[in-house]
């Protein structure tokens, strides 16, 4: 559905008006194109002198072809950079901000006392109105609950309060993420720094995402155009809006689709199979036998490297008006039976090596929502089945994901009354509602096979919605 405030306030008289007044101006946001570069512009990097992930920096800026500066405190990066191939330079002067930019990254690794904090100051005080439109801010740390040093652990933690204060105060669209690296685990980098400077995460932003080590041996594709060639993926509830969506760009990034949805829903069905040269499959996930019937299609098919558990209902009333069987209906489509199709597909080896399960919970399951006490429950259970099994898979060579989409522009939302509606699209830091394809563009980052060290993640795709954390 078209937002008409949205391109309102991005025509000429519409701006005035909207200055005149007050009123948000939400940018029109920068979305991925097949064939863009990762980043378009340059990036400036900040860190300490014990910063420890600028080697792998360098390389993956060098793999983007990314020009880079540094800011004052990192004066180590300019030798880095120029060992790597790197066209790069300094940013700025001492009392004077330097050349506008489309992306930061700070390497906070070093931090590990409090009273180090300065660092951070004075970068983000010198960068923050340096940032362009729809631009990028990435700050890397360590996970604390590994750090042995209480010390550490809690400035690590800390930085957490200032992602998500940062991308509530630089505006313009701009997404702000921190990313929690594991020792020695530098290589499994390059998958997750790609979607995040990327345009395919404008809709995500002041999310924690923790990268570990890799639980298979997959690595980089041989095309970081077509990182899914080859691969077949299983899209639940893909007849219409996100999951017609995760469909398309499964096929655009090189995948084999398998589209499933209820028999009601056959023609739709077929038509987005067609449209992305893939196959169809009638059925009720919720049916007893669903289980057994996948991993009977995957076995045939040769084994499936991705499932995307996409499908999903709403019965919505308050819990006291509530009849059980709308209680029963939703928890069973939503949560109970990706857990049987989980445990079907796993202990019948009907998921390949390397494969990825990635599913669909709602921020709805993180901050709850009046009227929705059977959804949120089985949404939150989506969370906590990921990071209950995440651990469990690692250990076959599997991981699991979730993304949890704010107020998408869908069928569904369409037909929300227009003051609730209003409100899910502006009571947000982009002060508008996403598109199903920025849903489906995480969950491409989830399914890549350069993602192995990516498990256990719950990613809000949500343009940092109020509700929740």
């Amino acid at each position: 559905m078209s937002d008409s405030y949205l391109n309102f306030a991005n025509s000429p008289m519409g701006a005035k008006l909207a200055a005149a007044l007050g009123l948000p101006k939400p940018l029109v946001l920068d979305r991925y194109q097949p064939g863009q570069a990762v980043i378009q512009g340059t990036v400036l990097l900040g860190g300490t002198a014990q910063s420890a992930l600028l080697p792998v920096l360098a390389q993956v800026f060098k793999s983007v072809g990314a020009h880079t500066l540094a800011h004052r405190q990192l004066p180590q990066w300019m030798a880095l950079a120029n060992a790597a191939g790197l066209m790069t330079g300094r940013w700025g002067m001492e009392d004077q901000a330097g050349e506008k930019v489309k992306a930061l990254v700070f390497d906070a690794t070093g931090l590990s006392d409090s009273s180090q904090s300065t660092a951070l100051y004075e970068f983000f005080h010198d960068a923050a109105r340096s940032v362009l439109p729809c631009g990028r801010v990435i700050v890397l740390g360590r996970p604390p609950e590994a750090c042995v040093q209480p010390r550490q652990a809690t400035i690590q933690r800390a930085l957490e309060g200032l992602t998500r204060s940062l991308a509530k105060e630089l505006k313009k669209a701009i997404t702000v993420q921190l990313v929690y690296v594991a020792e020695g685990v530098q290589g499994e980098l390059e998958s997750t720094l790609r979607f995040l400077l990327s345009p395919r995460s404008t809709y995500v932003s002041g999310q924690v995402i923790r990268v570990g080590a890799a639980v298979d041996a997959a690595g980089a594709p041989a095309d970081w155009t077509q990182p899914l060639a080859g691969k077949k993926v299983l899209v639940t509830g893909a007849s219409r809006g996100i999951g017609a969506s995760i469909a398309e760009v499964m096929a655009r990034e090189g995948a084999d689709v398998i589209c499933l949805d209820v028999p009601q829903a056959q023609d739709s069905l077929n038509a987005i199979a067609q449209q992305v040269a893939g196959k169809a499959i009638a059925l009720d996930i919720g049916a007893t036998d669903a289980p057994q019937v996948l991993a009977d299609a995957a076995l045939a098919d040769g084994g499936w490297d991705v499932i995307v558990h996409n499908a999903g209902i709403t019965r919505d009333k308050t819990i006291a008006n509530m009849k059980p069987h709308f209680w029963e209906m939703v928890v069973n489509v939503n949560l109970s039976t990706q857990e049987r199709i989980n445990e079907s597909l796993v202990e019948r080896g009907a998921l390949k090596s390397g494969a990825r399960i990635v599913c669909v919970s709602s921020i709805s399951g993180i901050a709850g929502n009046l009227g929705q006490t059977n959804y949120a429950l089985s949404k939150a259970g989506v969370v906590g089945m990921v990071q209950s099994m995440a651990p469990h898979l690692a250990e076959l060579g599997i991981t699991i994901n979730a993304v949890a989409p704010g107020f998408i522009e869908t069928a569904m939302t369409a037909a929300v009354p227009f003051a609730l509606r209003e409100a899910g699209r502006r009571m947000n830091s982009m002060s508008q509602g996403g598109l199903p394809q920025d849903v489906a563009e995480a969950i491409c980052w989830f399914a890549s096979p350069a993602s192995g060290g990516v498990t256990g993640n719950v990613v809000r795709v949500c343009g940092q919605s109020i509700m929740g954390a």
